[in-house]
């Protein structure tokens, strides 16, 4: 197998490092996101869902002193809330209710954009189905088990929530000697290399010995004895890579 065949599978799989995604824009600019996991999100929607209640209920007892006519605004107002709240605010709040503003979430398409009127409603539509059978049991499941954290609506829509305006440290690489690529790298070969490096302060040393093990493979880099030498190779490579930008 090539290297070029191999190493798209490393790349395509940030799972191992962490849970950060990183997208270029059409301006060329590298973006990294972090998506939100269950329970910041389980979080976000309970003080939303506090907040309606809030509203609806006084709502409910202004309206409920106009008799007839005010039960027929309330039954509006109740079909307006429950249906548009999420909506409204994704898409004219830059992709955050409050309780997404409160937890410092937002939703966006899968390319980065912001979240559109189609997407928004569509992914809001779909919370019936991940209710079911009982309190978000679908979209809990569905959010552990997909790498993004995405429950079904988000799969149908398209969207993703992350964390926003997450201000990441800037990267420092591994003090090495900077050596040269022993193959030809593409781009998206040289930022998964240049993310093990950066990542090497927040890897126990343990595990960067199994990350490096599988990245020296498709760069036709033996794999030494002391797997020590191994991540040093790694990261004088990374190293030659950023010195070239």
């Amino acid at each position: 197998m090539s290297s070029s065949q191999a190493w798209p599978r490393i790349a395509a799989q940030p799972a191992p490092l962490d849970t950060r995604i990183r997208m270029e824009t059409p301006e060329g600019i590298d973006l990294l996101l972090r998506p939100a996991g269950l329970l910041s999100r389980s979080l976000a929607f309970a003080i939303d869902l506090v907040i309606r209640g809030v509203l609806l209920t006084g709502l409910f007892l202004l309206l409920g002193t106009l008799g007839d006519f005010g039960t027929g605004l309330f039954v509006l107002s109740l079909f307006l809330i429950n249906w548009w709240y999420m909506v409204l605010f994704e898409v004219l709040h830059q992709g955050r209710t409050p309780g997404k503003q409160i937890m410092g979430l937002r939703v966006i398409h899968d390319d980065g954009t912001p979240v559109g009127w189609s997407a928004s409603l569509l992914r809001n539509l779909l919370r019936f189905v991940d209710m079911l059978p009982f309190g978000y049991t679908v979209g809990a499941f569905s959010c552990l088990q997909h790498p993004l954290f995405k429950r079904l609506g988000d799969i149908a829509a398209g969207t993703l929530v992350i964390y926003r305006d997450t201000l990441l440290p800037r990267p420092v690489l591994p003090d090495a000697a900077p050596l040269a690529a022993p193959v030809a790298l593409t781009l998206d070969e040289q930022r998964a290399l240049l993310a093990f490096a950066e990542r090497q302060g927040q890897l126990v040393t343990a595990r960067a010995h199994e990350l490096a093990a599988i990245v020296v493979e498709p760069l036709q880099i033996p794999l030494q004895t002391d797997p020590h030498q191994s991540v040093d190779r790694l990261n004088g490579i990374a190293r030659g890579l950023a010195g070239m930008t």
